[in-house]
């Protein structure tokens, strides 16, 4: 067993002139392909005017781990960060990070996903945006 933090972006797409995203990070006790433990989630959301490139889904991503109050390997898949070099993506970061390749992390990030985007959604709502 070994622990990740996956993650997960949602929103990075333009509603009513800004992008308002939601990040989700998942600190889970995993198996090769099996979730054993969701520990933590951590949620922030974000909001921009100009859609968000590399150095910015880094900051978010490290400002939504820093909540955490666990150590492990962030998890993302490659096209959270422009399907850039994992070494690249790898350098920006204060954590280690990889690119999802388990069955177990893989299903570690769809449950950031479906947080980060049921978080957004009760956020749109909230806020009156459609």
């Amino acid at each position: 067993m070994f622990d990740i933090i996956a993650v997960d972006i949602s929103g990075r797409h333009r509603v009513n002139d800004e992008y308002l995203m939601v990040c989700a990070a998942v600190a889970a006790s995993v198996t090769a392909d099996h979730v054993e433990k969701v520990n933590q989630i951590a949620i922030r959301s974000f909001k921009s005017r100009s859609a968000p490139d590399v150095q910015d889904v880094v900051r978010m991503v490290e400002d939504t781990v820093s909540e955490l109050k666990f150590d492990g390997t962030i998890v993302t898949e490659a096209g959270d960060f422009y399907n850039k070099p994992q070494w690249l993506i790898d350098s920006m970061f204060s954590h280690e990070l990889k690119y999802q390749e388990s069955l177990s992390e893989r299903r570690c990030i769809e449950i950031a996903h479906h947080v980060s985007l049921s978080s957004r959604k009760l956020l749109l709502k909230e806020l009156g945006i459609q």
